[in-house]
């Protein structure tokens, strides 16, 4: 009576290991379109997604690990280095997107960046919905909690997005920063509800 369900959890286990290296593999791609397309356009916002994405590897490899043992103590040890790094981003950003905004920095025209990006929404809302799915299937906290990394990827992507097609199609420079801040204000969200969401 057992075995179905010992088979029907290894094969979630499988399908959740899928989409943590599916995402880790996507990821390190882009880490390197994002450093050429931010280096081109002087972008705060591509520079602040490729950051993000850099996050969403160390993300990946911890859920990776924590799917690879059992034990509260060791999921509450990987939401907890998730939070961290979300941390970083959140505290560089704000640093970087005021900076440009007080200089009065324009940043240049970026067609990769914008095909990157508009690529990456599309490929991470499916990533986010496999991944809550699973998680919630397997009752895995960790799963679920980088579903939702995921998803934010998503969204900042489309943040980043718009940013860089204001930037392009009308001129609005301040348009880059700003994507800067919504990455900022969905980093310390997540801070937040992984530290005190009672995980």
């Amino acid at each position: 009576m057992t075995a179905p369900k010992e088979i029907s959890r290894d094969a979630l286990l499988r399908q959740g290991f899928v989409l943590e290296y599916t995402t880790l593999a996507w990821n390190v791609i882009g880490i390197v379109v994002l450093a050429v397309a931010a280096v081109s356009a002087r972008s705060v916002a591509l520079a602040g997604f490729g950051l993000d994405s850099l996050i969403e590897i160390g993300a990946s490899t911890v859920v990776i690990w924590e799917l690879s043992g059992t034990g509260e103590a060791r999921q509450h040890r990987a939401l907890r280095l998730i939070g961290v790094g979300f941390a970083a981003l959140a505290v560089y950003l704000l640093v970087q997107s005021t900076w440009v905004l007080v200089a009065g920095y324009h940043p240049r025209h970026s067609p990769l960046g914008i095909g990157w990006t508009a690529v990456t929404a599309v490929a991470m809302f499916a990533l986010a919905a496999g991944k809550t799915r699973t998680g919630a299937a397997l009752d895995n906290p960790v799963l679920k909690t980088e579903g939702r990394v995921t998803l934010i990827d998503g969204l900042l992507a489309v943040a980043v997005l718009l940013g860089l097609a204001l930037n392009s199609a009308v001129g609005w420079w301040w348009a880059d920063p700003a994507a800067g801040y919504v990455l900022v204000y969905y980093a310390v969200r997540e801070v937040r509800e992984i530290f005190t969401g009672g995980h």
